[in-house]
């Protein structure tokens, strides 16, 4: 049995202490926000926050997480008001399929967290999550959007 600290709640998974971090968030305590990708922390579809840091869920054993501060895609908003990333990323249209959008919120919110005011040099090294749709216009538009204090384009 491991206790984890999750979205500011402490939840018991039964789980193997090697069994990934990705699906005891989804399996065990049924938060399906993060998803899965690829496996072998490369697409970033199972990004989260560990003590604040962006991770690939999906490598991280649950062993390595006990004790920490989890936050997934359903804990970033705060007091039910989004993330200003969540609206950007809203303002900007940017999902199509969506199945990527979550870990990438969760990689751009420690992003700007770090870097305030990216530059697309930043966005570019910092920000490897993959978009099988192709996105990425999209998202830089949307992280410059958040950046500046707004959420971009406006229907």
């Amino acid at each position: 049995m491991a206790r984890l600290n999750i979205n500011g709640k402490n939840v018991n998974v039964d789980v193997d202490p090697n069994t990934p971090l990705l699906w005891a968030i989804r399996e065990n305590v049924g938060l399906t926000g993060t998803k899965y990708g690829c496996g072998i922390a490369q697409c970033g579809a199972c990004t989260v926050h560990v003590d604040g840091v962006a991770t690939r869920s999906c490598s991280l054993p649950v062993s390595a997480a006990v004790g920490k501060k989890i936050t997934t895609i359903e804990g970033l908003a705060q007091s039910g008001k989004l993330h200003k990333v969540q609206q950007a990323w809203i303002a900007n249209e940017v999902p199509q399929c969506g199945y990527c959008q979550s870990g990438m919120i969760m990689a751009v919110a420690e992003l700007l967290k770090k870097k305030p005011k990216p530059t697309d040099a930043d966005i570019d090294r910092e920000i490897t999550n993959i978009c099988r749709c192709g996105t990425f216009q999209q998202v830089r538009a949307a992280i410059h959007a958040a950046a500046n204090g707004g959420t971009g384009r406006q229907s």
